[in-house]
């Protein structure tokens, strides 16, 4: 199996996180016209809704190279610096299948394959290129190194490891469509490694705040899942579509 496959189209980014409630009805309030309809906007349940989301996904200084940053920036249909497109790559189990993700992550994401259970979901994961002016960069958001608390968010190239997959963890859904996004190079499973933004900042502090990886907070229930309503904020991401005309 080969992570590199790409399926851009936005039916399919709709069947991969409309199924748990995070995208908005209306069109996307960032990217430029040229990024098209496959363009996405990611943001932070702290500043913004699906109607306004006010700050979303954004490559700091337009770099375009690997090791560049990762932030939140006000939303514009300009600045090719948030065009992103999504990719969606299969589901968990299809990933430890093919030796990509841990035992531990397939067991508790990917649908208690291992022990035939069928106790969690099999969640989908996917990768969020950067895609300037609509045009692929071959980069996409995600790690350097496998996720550890603190490790911050930037560009790396995609369909390389799991280090750029993003789990979207169904099971922790919060009413009203924000999720956390687990990283696919995740080892911890009973709190995982999922994206954050600093909870005291705001983004247009400077220098700006970088997205990181940080442990899944909230109460866990009798299934090790943290309990609905207890996910810290700036752990919740949204997710919109489109361009906005």
């Amino acid at each position: 199996m080969s992570i590199k496959s790409k399926v851009f189209a936005a039916a399919a980014t709709m069947t991969l996180i409309g199924g748990v409630g995070a995208v908005g009805a209306s069109a996307a309030h960032a990217a430029t016209p040229s990024a098209g309809p496959s363009a996405i906007d990611i943001f932070s349940r702290d500043f913004g809704t699906h109607a306004h989301p006010n700050f979303t996904l954004d490559t700091l200084r337009q770099g375009e190279k690997v090791g560049q940053p990762q932030i939140l920036f006000r939303t514009a249909n300009f600045d090719p610096a948030l065009d992103y497109t999504i990719s969606y790559q299969g589901l968990v189990s299809d990933f430890f299948a093919a030796g990509l993700v841990s035992a531990e992550v397939d067991l508790h994401y990917g649908g208690g394959a291992t022990l035939g259970t069928g106790t969690f979901p099999d969640d989908a994961a996917f990768e969020v290129q950067y895609d300037p002016y609509g045009v692929d960069s071959g980069l996409c958001a995600g790690v350097a190194a496998t996720a550890v608390s603190g490790e911050k968010v930037t560009l790396q190239p995609c369909g390389v490891s799991s280090k750029t997959l993003w789990i979207v963890d169904s099971a922790d859904t919060i009413r009203g469509g924000y999720v956390p996004l687990i990283n696919g190079s995740d080892t911890n499973f009973s709190a995982p490694y999922v994206l954050t933004y600093p909870g005291a900042a705001y983004p247009t502090d400077m220098p700006r705040p970088e997205l990181y990886v940080s442990n899944l907070t909230g109460e866990q229930g009798a299934n090790g899942q943290p309990i609905f309503g207890t996910v810290n904020s700036n752990q919740l991401f949204g997710a919109d579509f489109g361009v906005e005309s």
